[in-house]
């Protein structure tokens, strides 16, 4: 059975979108991510280095959001997610971007992509 880090409302500033107005102007993209590993042996010792660095991590996943734009969100989401998993000791993990300021003519809360994917 594998354990669980999540890192939860990671809130970046990004231009990604459809429409040029996006990519212009920005808008907060809130990332959320869940890593599944073995942290029995980072436990054990109180080594860091055989646990995923959780802030190493989320640096990285707050560069790529800041970083080049894209046009979807399932795009953004599939470059977070190969982000977590180019750690050796993440198994599995799963990404949800969500785009509260989506350009949308409904009144809603948030709209969100979740994507997960393992090694294989």
């Amino acid at each position: 059975m594998l354990d669980r880090i999540c890192i939860a409302g990671l809130r970046v500033r990004g231009n990604h979108g459809v429409f040029p107005e996006e990519r212009a102007t920005g808008q907060d993209f809130v990332v959320d991510a869940l890593l599944w590993l073995d942290t029995a042996p980072a436990a054990a010792s109180d080594d860091l280095s055989l646990t995923a660095d959780y802030a190493a991590l989320t640096s990285r996943l707050a560069e790529i959001v800041a970083g080049p734009p894209v046009a979807l969100i399932e795009t953004l989401a599939g470059q977070l997610v190969a982000a977590c998993l180019a750690d050796p000791v993440v198994r599995e993990a799963e990404i949800t971007v969500h785009k509260p300021q989506a350009p949308v003519s409904a009144d809603l809360a948030d709209i969100s992509v979740t994507i997960r994917r393992s090694r294989t």
